[in-house]
């Protein structure tokens, strides 16, 4: 009886404790109000909020939805209450934005040497312009930090536009007039009227006027106006040329052939050929490696432009242009140039060469084992280019109990692991990636990026855990980086439809990370991004009665019905990985246009896909398929063999009966 009392008491006890705790559903109320910008909600809830794990996000989402009225003593007991938590930098970035568009200098210059982050362009454009202003002899150092900043930016925005107006053609500045109208180019070609406007303002405002005549009617601007011979004539021919080409590629390159070449400077008349070109490049057009040919000093073109002049030259009707290749690639920074892309194909350029001399061949080879590694699509190919076999590298030394243990003590780790847990999944994921790289100062060790990844392998948490240990730098875990989730589900399911597991696998590691609840902004579903549209025609197609969209959430509903159409699209494209790819991504119609032209090894029609988005998918599906196909079958793999060759179809072969959405 007496037992039973105390036993009784306890869960009295236990009760009123659990019930005095701080309940999830406040954080996800608070998280909504935050969202949705209800202040009033946010500090009605805030008092619930104190003791639970979450407790920083809630503070955070309080008081940086009131900053602008919050007073600088409530925002410093912030810092120090959250002192060294994502929380707290974070707040600190939003605080020195806010800092920099009141101009209020000195207090910046307080904080932003507390600040760790350091990820937001716009603030270190702040805090760069404080400096030069502070220190006349430091403007060319930062000036040219806040040139590659600004010219990096696609939008305007406060901070570095600031900086790169209030450093035009200072002494020493290497922000200059020519800086600020390729800015303006750039931002006409992609149609962004903020950013052209803002550069425009800085080196001639009376022609404002005319960038908004050019930007409506480039043609009728090129035909009905009168310039005077100068460097503005010289830019708004230029600019309205580069406008013409994003909608008529054809009459841009006669304007600037006939007409207006020879009347403008030759950097303007070199960019413009390096944006006609680009243009053609993109819609496939067999003119487009000509277009390039014209450029006659590419050190005036930008890396990107150099970029799509390789592309060019890849799809060259005759063949790859191997000599405007090396041309370009040997025309791009240090930086770019060590893009294992373009570190792959100066490579190839070399090996392309009629008669390779000692030289070519060694230099060839040196690129190509400086990238050589299982780690990616390129580094792949440098493998094979070198005849080394594509394996699955040896697991580094098991995690001690020690390391594993100081991961899951790791506060920001865990507080992201239950954000995550609970439905906030951007709010962990930010927290997750903050403290492995910035928590402290010089970032993980591998070791600890190792144990970081496994604790979120452990929590079966797969973005983290692959997303971490692809960080390390020399030691790689591969059964981390390209995890096996449902193996029996994907395997057996696979193989009922002759499907390669590996290529199952390696798209679901690019579509979802293995996230079951992943939704993307257009509406994809599920561990393979199904669109509800394409999964109901699939369903028809594979006879399945009474599906629903809803159905996408159960992890064998969407493999049944991912796998599904992913065979129906290989079967249309022949059995080309690299084609049913780009159309699970694209769309079967784009892929199927993709495919005219000449025809390609599939490395060269990857790396011309025109959509970035589209060309990095392919790749990295590709990849993934590959150290895939080597884990599960513990033989060396061939990436070149599954990227095959690409071209028009052969109108000779039936054409499969499937009438893919």
């Amino acid at each position: 009886m007496k037992l039973r009392t105390i036993l009784a008491s306890l869960v009295i006890v236990l009760a009123g404790c659990v019930q005095a705790q701080p309940r999830d559903d406040v954080i996800l109320d608070m998280q909504r109000a935050f969202a949705a910008g209800n202040r009033a909600r946010l500090t009605q809830l805030l008092p619930l909020a104190q003791g639970h794990v979450l407790e920083p996000w809630a503070a955070y989402w309080e008081l940086r939805a009131r900053l602008d009225t919050a007073g600088p003593s409530e925002i410093q007991q912030f810092l120090a209450r959250y002192a060294g938590t994502y929380q707290e930098d974070r707040l600190r970035n939003d605080w020195l934005q806010l800092l920099g568009e009141r101009r209020d200098w000195d207090t910046f210059a307080q904080e932003y040497p507390k600040f760790r982050m350091k990820d937001d362009r716009e603030v270190r454009c702040y805090a760069l312009l404080v400096q030069a202003q502070r220190d006349a002899s430091t403007i060319p150092a930062v000036s040219e930090d806040v040139r590659r900043n600004w010219l990096a930016q696609r939008e305007a925005d406060d901070g570095c536009t600031l900086a790169a107006a209030t450093l035009l053609d200072k002494p020493g500045s290497h922000v200059t007039s020519s800086d600020a109208w390729r800015k303006v180019r750039q931002a006409v070609e992609t149609g962004r009227v903020r950013a052209a406007t803002a550069a425009l303002q800085m080196v001639k405002p009376d022609a404002l006027p005319l960038l908004a005549e050019l930007n409506a009617h480039p043609t009728k601007f090129l035909t009905s106006k009168v310039f005077a011979a100068s460097r503005m004539r010289r830019e708004v021919v230029g600019l309205a040329l580069i406008k013409l080409a994003t909608t008529d590629v054809e009459n841009a390159a006669n304007q600037l052939e006939s007409k207006w070449g020879p009347q403008i400077h030759p950097e303007e008349r070199d960019w413009v050929w390096g944006v006609i070109g680009r243009q053609a490049a993109y819609r496939m057009l067999p003119a487009a490696d000509g277009y390039f040919s014209k450029v006659q000093h590419d050190r005036y073109l930008s890396d990107e432009l150099l970029g799509w002049k390789v592309r060019a030259a890849l799809r060259a009707p005759g063949g790859p242009d191997w000599r405007n290749v090396q041309e370009a690639i040997g025309a791009m920074s240090e930086d770019a140039k060590a893009d294992p892309a373009w570190t792959y194909w100066r490579a190839r350029a070399l090996l392309a060469a009629s008669k390779p001399s000692e030289a070519q061949r060694g230099e060839a080879e040196r690129l190509l084992d400086s990238i050589a590694s299982p780690r990616g699509f390129y580094e792949q190919l440098a493998l094979e280019e070198l005849g080394r076999p594509i394996t699955v590298p040896p697991k580094p030394a098991p995690l001690t109990d020690d390391e594993k243990k100081a991961a899951r003590q790791e506060p920001g780790l865990t507080r992201a692991l239950y954000a995550i847990s609970i439905g906030l999944r951007p709010e962990g994921t930010r927290e997750w990636n903050y403290t492995t790289n910035l928590h402290r100062s010089g970032g993980y060790t591998d070791r600890e990026l190792l144990a970081a990844a496994q604790y979120a392998c452990e929590r079966e948490v797969w973005d983290r855990c692959i997303n971490t240990s692809e960080r390390t730098r020399t030691e790689f875990d591969f059964e981390q980086r390209f995890p096996m989730p449902f193996r029996d589900a994907v395997v057996q399911r696979a193989k009922e439809i002759d499907l390669d597991p590996a290529y199952v696998y390696g798209l679901i590691r690019q579509e979802s990370r293995f996230v079951t609840e992943a939704r993307s902004g257009v509406g994809a579903h599920g561990l393979m991004q199904v669109m509800p549209a394409t999964a109901r025609w699939t369903a028809r197609k594979l006879g399945l009665s009474g599906f629903t969209v809803d159905q996408l959430g159960e992890k064998d509903t969407n493999i049944a019905i991912g796998t599904g159409y992913l065979k129906l699209v290989l079967d249309d494209f022949g059995g080309s990985m690299p084609m049913a790819a780009a159309a699970y991504n694209a769309g079967p119609s784009r892929s199927r246009a993709w495919r005219n032209g000449p025809v390609l090894e599939g490395a060269a029609w990857a790396e011309t896909v025109p959509f970035q988005e589209t060309r990095d998918y392919v790749k990295k599906v590709l990849a993934n398929t590959t150290l895939y196909a080597a884990m599960l079958t513990g033989q060396p793999q061939s990436l070149k063999a599954r990227l095959g060759m690409i071209g028009p179809r052969d109108v000779t072969l039936p054409t499969p009966n499937i009438d893919l959405p």
